[in-house]
């Protein structure tokens, strides 16, 4: 018996070695990191999750999924396990992608699960303390789930709970509770279909049910209206839209070329819709800005579809030009030197809860010369944008030649471009939103060569 399972064992060594290589390099590389960056690597937004774990209430900008996160992992009082658990979840999503290919060619499968294991950017992403790690396995999950051919209710339901987690843990992913029971619509199978729509719905209404106790306000965030009037200002001409009195105090007098990045009309000191009274995003403030945004949409809609298709095909890029600033890009670099401590004032808030979830210091200490290695690979290996956008081409592409358009690559590739597209048209471009459409977007091209329903 014992004999018989060894044998197993190493002939799915031998059938999966490839993976099993490049799995193993990428875990190498967590490793490293881990060593290199200790505890963990802070983003702006990681201060505001964590007041969010002591004062377990609805945010107002930011769905509090993430936060439920943290406090599951609360009782090791270490971040060092928090990224330790996200590089875990980066390893599973390479793993999830690896078996939803297991029919195509053992390279194809390897070649598609390559990127979210090894590239550089994923990594360092895994290691800092924000959402997109869990966001990213969350989407991956369901969508590997939903391409199976023995669907049951039990997978509908675990499809429909994991699109929950996923849109209470970044918005962006409650479009693709529509994209993915659509695609069981398309496969003929409609309880199914209820059955996810039924799971993802339920827990978000229900949160909704729990924000709308809080605030007395609709809804699942209350920043909505203040990030699409962020979005506007990149094209709004108020001499063009005529704003009412009331809406006119948002407008900028500056020419479009002149003005800052869209997101600092959200958190520029000087930005008008922070000056007015009450914070950014009290209800009145984030009607006003909603309303101000769809009279911009109203009255220039090319300048916006222009101005959002520019941001999108930022994503596209071969090379990787700093943008929106040199803040926010230096975030997705794996540091020379610790970050500055928290400037604004919720994030020394935020600093003081982090001092108590460690129960100790949280600066980030650099190791070389394992830090020295995570820079230098860093600067080599990375998925190219115009790579990702080669990659969303081949499964259209084989489908034409194919004169077949109902693969099992049509789900992936769907959600990749929602999720490339939702970002820039309702927000702006940020490199880290590219990311969770990766593995997607290489799933549907593995998927795409060969015929799978």
């Amino acid at each position: 018996m014992e004999a018989g399972r060894s044998a197993w064992v190493r002939r799915q060594v031998r059938r999966h070695r490839w993976f099993l290589g490049v799995f193993g390099v990428g875990a190498l590389l967590r490793v490293i990191t881990m060593l290199g960056y200790r505890p963990a690597l802070w983003f702006p937004d990681s201060y505001t999750y964590i007041v969010t774990v002591f004062h377990l209430r609805p945010d107002l900008v930011r769905p509090a999924g993430y936060s439920f996160f943290l406090k599951l992992l609360q009782p090791f009082q270490s971040f060092a396990a928090v990224t330790a658990v996200q590089h875990l979840l980066g390893l599973a999503t390479g793993v999830l992608v690896y078996l939803a290919a297991r029919r195509v060619p053992k390279w194809a499968a390897t070649l598609a699960a390559a990127p979210v294991l090894l590239d550089a950017y994923q990594i360092e992403l895994e290691h800092l303390l924000i959402s997109d790690a869990l966001f990213t396995f969350l989407v991956v999950a369901a969508v590997v789930l939903a391409v199976r051919r023995d669907l049951t209710w039990r997978t509908a339901l675990a499809i429909g709970l994991l699109l929950a987690c996923a849109s209470l843990t970044r918005t962006v992913g409650q479009p693709l509770i529509v994209v993915l029971c659509a695609w069981l619509l398309l496969r003929r199978r409609i309880a199914l279909a209820g059955v996810t729509a039924a799971a993802a719905l339920l827990p978000v209404l229900a949160y909704g049910l729990w924000f709308h106790a809080t605030y007395d306000r609709v809804g699942i965030v209350g920043a909505n209206g203040v990030f699409l009037y962020a979005r506007t200002m990149s094209f709004a001409d108020c001499a063009a839209m005529d704003p009412p009195p009331d809406l006119a105090v948002l407008c900028d007098p500056r020419p479009p070329e002149a003005r800052p990045p869209s997101q600092e009309y959200i958190w520029a000191k000087d930005a008008p819709l922070v000056k007015l009274p009450g914070i950014t995003f009290s209800e009145a403030n984030d009607d006003l800005a909603g309303r101000f945004a769809m009279l911009a949409i109203r009255s220039q809609p090319l300048d916006y579809l222009g101005s959002a298709l520019s941001e999108l095909v930022r994503t596209f890029t071969l090379g990787r030009p700093v943008y929106p600033d040199a803040e926010i890009y230096a975030y997705y670099e794996f540091p020379v030197n610790p970050p500055p401590p928290p400037g604004r004032y919720p994030a020394q808030v935020g600093a003081q809860f982090a001092h108590k979830y460690e129960n100790g210091p949280i600066g980030t200490a650099i190791v070389e010369p394992y830090a020295g290695w995570l820079r230098a690979y860093q600067s080599v290996v990375r998925m190219p944008g115009a790579v990702l956008l080669v990659l969303l081409i081949v499964p259209p592409a084989v489908a034409i030649r194919r004169r077949s358009y109902q693969g099992a690559w049509l789900l992936p590739w769907s959600t990749a471009w929602v999720l490339l597209i939702v970002p820039p048209a309702v927000a702006e471009f940020d490199y880290r939103y590219t990311l969770p459409a990766m593995p997607l977007a290489c799933l549907a091209a593995a998927l795409s060569t060969r015929r799978v329903t």
